[in-house]
């Protein structure tokens, strides 16, 4: 029995690693990253309890920068999986929700470390590999994001159980966390490792049991994922590894009387179905589920007057491109003033120009391969689009290639019309666009980028104006949910900026935050009275 108040370590994010040439970190990483290309196909299962579970349908997983290289294969399961780990999660609940509290933070503060240290460069590879992230974008993802989202959270679960009510004389008030009453499940996206391991670990820290379906494109890095949970001491059957189509596992699991809350991070148009599927199905639950989700995005970076131009150029050519655009903050829409667009434009088209594109394994490219055939021929077809209109002109890029790999160019489209096709919806690639306006129009344009995107996620402004600062903040505090002042709208770190958007983004709960983890809890408020009355008379009756 514990009869002590534990303090955890105080959480401190992950020092990134710089990758300079000829650092042990990059030769380090570098040699991981051949080893993993040479060996032989891997062969990934599903993971249900202590089970890795195969099946006879394989889908082949490939390089995005080379896509004729299979990495190895995943087992596609069906409805009768999605049941299996369902029931296993649910006969692990009992045990695990039971465990202390310090049991389970010492688990995930394990992970924290393991991946600091003998799982760093073999989660960074995989996510290079499969994801197409160079050396930095891996670095700054699949290691110190985790890390921090392990080391926080446990942090910020201890706050949140030290959350108590006042006690008045005679009585002794007391507020318990207890996770919920039923199954948790988490679907992951593509673009971030640490996400995906993130939404499936923060319900399980909380005491919560979980069934986990990550994106097909990510299952490589996934499965670095399940052994960095196995070699932390993650028990079997609370983290569950399934791979099976959206829809089968859809219709198992919101049919399930258990089936408590869902976490996921992907499109808004998905995000926006599985929510109807459970207001349909809210009969059927033995609680109301809860529903966290982070969606899309259509991130603006708005420029002032009195800005300074290689600022904006930098904040521009680094939010749009890094990551081939694929991050959910990604700059998407920019609005430059005309005053000092001439300047920013000659400074921006010369860097983005000097990018270069290709393989991760080669650490002088800026820019890789988006992640499928899918995203190429849809972000080619904007492209295509752009160069019909007489409203657009491409500035830099415009060119794409899937030979090899799915190379497309960092492009850029300037506009005439702030209302322009892709200055409204979200593409998810290597391409921004500009809308040059008026520089004397400032809070008009300020109104026209608030009316222009259903999405909230992030955003900036750039002005050395603090008037003009103060504008667009209040102007825009419901245009984004990560707002930026005088930098690019991405690189959202744990602990320091929580991360979520609303309207079309989401429901802004705030990953790497207490306000996360309180949605995988149910509140019991406890009142002890010490001296019972003994009659029910009350004075004012005398």
């Amino acid at each position: 029995m514990s009869n002590a108040i534990f303090h955890v370590p105080v959480a401190i994010n992950e020092p990134v690693k710089g990758y300079a040439p000829s650092s042990p970190e990059r030769e380090s990483l570098l040699r991981k990253y051949r080893e993993m290309y040479e060996q032989d196909p891997i062969d990934v299962p599903m993971y249900i309890g202590g089970k890795e579970v195969r099946t006879s349908q394989k889908h082949a997983m490939t390089a995005p920068h080379e896509h004729a290289k299979v990495l190895g294969h995943f087992n596609m399961g069906d409805a009768s999986h999605v049941r299996e780990a369902i029931d296993t999660a649910m006969a692990a609940r009992e045990k695990w929700s039971a465990l202390p509290w310090e049991e389970r933070a010492a688990i995930f503060l394990k992970a924290a470390d393991l991946l600091a240290g003998p799982f760093r460069d073999k989660m960074n590879a995989s996510t290079m590999l499969a994801q197409s992230k160079n050396v930095f974008q891996a670095e700054i993802d699949a290691a110190c994001e985790l890390i921090d989202f392990f080391r926080f959270n446990v942090q910020y679960m201890t706050q949140i159980y030290k959350e108590q009510p006042e006690s008045l004389p005679g009585m002794w008030n007391r507020l318990e966390y207890r996770p919920l009453e039923g199954f948790v499940f988490a679907i992951t996206p593509f673009n971030f490792t640490s996400i995906a391991a993130n939404l499936c670990a923060a319900p399980a820290m909380m005491g919560n049991v979980v069934v986990w379906k990550p994106a097909e494109s990510q299952i490589y890095s996934a499965q670095v994922i399940m052994e960095l949970f196995k070699a932390a001491g993650v028990p079997d059957g609370v983290i569950n590894m399934i791979t099976v189509e959206g829809p089968v596992a859809g219709e198992v699991i919101f049919s399930d009387k258990n089936f408590a809350g869902l976490h996921f991070t992907g499109s808004t148009a998905v995000f926006k179905n599985l929510w109807k599927q459970i207001g349909n199905n809210l009969d059927h639950f033995r609680t109301y589920p809860r529903i966290v989700g982070e969606t899309g995005g259509k991130d603006f970076i708005m420029v002032h007057r009195s800005a300074n131009a290689a600022e904006v150029a930098t904040a521009m050519s680094r939010g749009a491109f890094e990551f081939q655009g694929q991050k959910c903050s990604a700059a998407s829409r920019a609005y430059v003033p005309s005053n000092i667009w001439p300047e920013v434009k000659r400074i921006y088209v010369d860097q983005v120009n000097s990018i270069k594109v290709g393989s991760p394994e080669d650490t002088s490219n800026f820019v890789n391969a988006v992640i499928d055939g899918r995203a190429f021929d849809k972000i080619a077809g904007y492209i295509d689009y752009c160069k019909t209109q007489p409203d657009a002109e491409i500035i830099t890029g415009g060119n794409y290639d899937k030979s090899k790999g799915y190379f497309i160019e960092p492009t850029t489209i300037v506009t005439s019309n702030p209302k322009f096709r892709t200055m409204c919806e979200e593409i998810f690639g290597p391409v921004l666009t500009v809308y040059v306006y008026d520089e004397n129009k400032f809070e008009e344009t300020l109104e026209i980028l608030d009316q222009t995107s259903e999405y909230a996620l992030t955003g900036s402004i750039i002005s050395n104006d603090r008037y003009a600062i103060q504008l667009a903040t209040k102007k825009l505090e419901n245009a984004a949910g990560n707002f930026y002042i005088n930098d690019k709208p991405t690189g959202a770190v744990v602990g320091q900026q929580p991360f979520g958007g609303a309207r079309g983004s989401g429901t802004n709960d705030k990953a790497g935050a207490a306000m996360n983890l309180l949605r995988w809890v149910s509140a019991r408020t406890i009142k002890e009275t010490f001296v019972p009355p003994t009659d029910y008379r009350y004075p004012f009756l005398g």
